[in-house]
């Protein structure tokens, strides 16, 4: 597989939205929201920009969060990654819980990140922090009543316990598209630039953008709002947004910011979920102005073959609700053994990684040991495929809203088997064809093909992705083997 322009390949592929990133030195980082999903906000570094790799969350105590209290696609929000004065700062949101904006810090990105201190008060989501010349911390976030937005509102605060020491202001009410969210405020020269989303994450997503010499306001919009989407244009990458804004170390500028890569029949499907893309920056009068194929983006290599013999450390494993530790923990006689385990909030955790390439495989190695197990592509709790195993039996179950359906059924002896899970070329309308198959007793039967669309954005809604895993329904199935091999470019 070759290069491809910055504009059609993402750098952080799968369900990674809502990029914040920084520079320290010759070092990037960037932090992802993450929803109902533990560990929360994935944390990246490069030092190229283009090749990236996770080196762990801000969230991985329940401490800090109150992790299978959130419905799907509630949670974590859009996070801010801002370094000063040799500590790294985060600040998120747990929308639909109690706290407000939770501010946590930490000495090195890999963590231990601290427990969050508590901004409320400022009612909302998508906060940003910045110091003035004097000091002085603003929390920049889109003000939110009864689900209405009101705009972009700043306050200042005290950093190191959240107290919000000012009422209010209203800064910018955006172009006069939907939903003005997702404000990062970046300095340049004299300017202060705040950078937000608008359209809503959808095809009328974009990126528009307001100066002011002062972080306070006023704020003037720029007069070629927006300075980036992909609406009504016919590029595979869409709903483009969510910016935010890097210089690199030679004085040169970047962005990076959410898009879609959509597949299939009108209308075109995403089915990885939101990923994080990259782009130039150059600035025409003191604006920024986008360059969508700045860079060439290397192709990357996801695929994954674990057999648990380091156990659950590496921090591509995740669970939707639960921290991964509730659902699996590594066995003695080999793999990890998988536990039923429901979150408070009612979804069924088990033990994920996010799907990251528009067709692939997967091949999980399951031992039910007299229990099941479903290995499962999922969306949320109610869109997902699976292979059953369990009674002597695999059987192909789909989930689609509040219908569950078998879709077929093979004997399988006792012991290990093998669930096969791919998606491949569309024989339907939709972005991909699933098929469901088990490996047993050295024969490969197929049990279902499926229309990809019913696990996509476009038909099963919210802000998540497709995650590839496992789920313990009865027992204390072991999960022996998760390899996932992506198929093409």
């Amino acid at each position: 597989m070759s290069s491809l322009p910055s504009s059609r390949r993402p750098i952080i592929a799968g369900y990674y939205p809502d990029p914040s990133i920084c520079r320290v030195g010759e070092d990037f980082y960037v932090a992802n929201s993450s929803f109902e999903f533990f560990p929360g906000v994935p944390l990246w570094h490069s030092r190229d920009l283009l090749t990236w790799e996770q080196v762990g969350h801000v969230i991985t105590r329940t401490s800090q969060f109150e992790a299978g209290a959130y419905r799907p696609s509630m949670g974590v929000y859009a996070p801010t990654l801002r370094h000063r004065d040799g500590v790294f700062y985060l600040i998120t949101t747990a929308v639909e819980g109690p706290a407000g904006h939770l501010l946590m810090t930490a000495s090195d990105p890999a963590g231990p990140w601290s427990d969050p201190v508590y901004v409320r008060g400022l009612p909302g989501f998508d906060p940003d922090i910045a110091w003035t010349d004097d000091g002085t911390c603003l929390v920049t976030y889109c003000h939110i009543v009864d689900w209405v937005p009101q705009g972009i509102h700043q306050a200042a605060i005290d950093p190191s316990t959240g107290e919000v020491l000012e009422e209010p202001r209203l800064l910018w009410k955006g172009s006069g598209m939907q939903w003005p969210e997702g404000p990062h405020l970046i300095r340049r020269g004299d300017w202060w630039y705040l950078v937000i989303a608008e359209g809503g994450t959808e095809r009328g997503h974009c990126v528009t953008v307001a100066r002011s010499r002062d972080p306070r306001g006023p704020f003037e919009g720029a007069p070629h709002n927006p300075i980036f989407t992909h609406r009504s244009t016919s590029h595979p990458v869409e709903n483009v947004g969510h910016c935010d804004l890097v210089e690199r170390p030679d004085g040169s500028w970047a962005a990076v910011y959410l898009g879609v890569r959509t597949v299939g029949w009108v209308p075109r499907q995403h089915a990885n979920g939101r990923e994080t893309f990259l782009a130039g920056i150059e600035w025409v009068d003191d604006w920024p102005v986008f360059v969508e194929d700045a860079f060439q983006v290397p192709a990357p290599d996801h695929a994954i073959d674990d057999d648990f013999s380091a156990g659950l450390a590496h921090p591509r494993w995740t669970s939707p609700g639960l921290p991964v530790e509730s659902v699996a923990t590594p066995d003695a006689a080999g793999g990890v053994r998988l536990r039923p385990a429901q979150a408070p909030a009612g979804t069924m955790s088990g033990l994920f990684a996010r799907t990251r390439d528009l067709l692939w495989s997967a091949r999980l190695e399951i031992d039910p040991d007299g229990g099941a197990a479903d290995a499962v592509l999922r969306w949320d709790e109610r869109h997902w495929y699976a292979v059953r195993v369990g009674d002597g039996q695999a059987r192909a179950v789909v989930r689609i809203g509040d219908i569950e359906h078998e879709a077929g059924s093979v004997a399988i002896p006792d012991g290990p088997v093998a669930a096969l899970l791919s998606a491949e070329p569309a024989a339907h309308r939709g972005p991909d064809d699933i098929v469901l198959a088990v490996e047993a007793a050295g024969t490969v039967t197929q049990l279902a093909r499926i229309d990809g669309r019913y696990v996509s954005g476009e038909v099963s809604g919210g802000f998540v992705g497709r995650v590839l895993g496992a789920v313990a329904l009865a027992g204390a199935p072991r999960l022996l083997r998760f390899a996932y091999t992506p198929v093409g470019d």
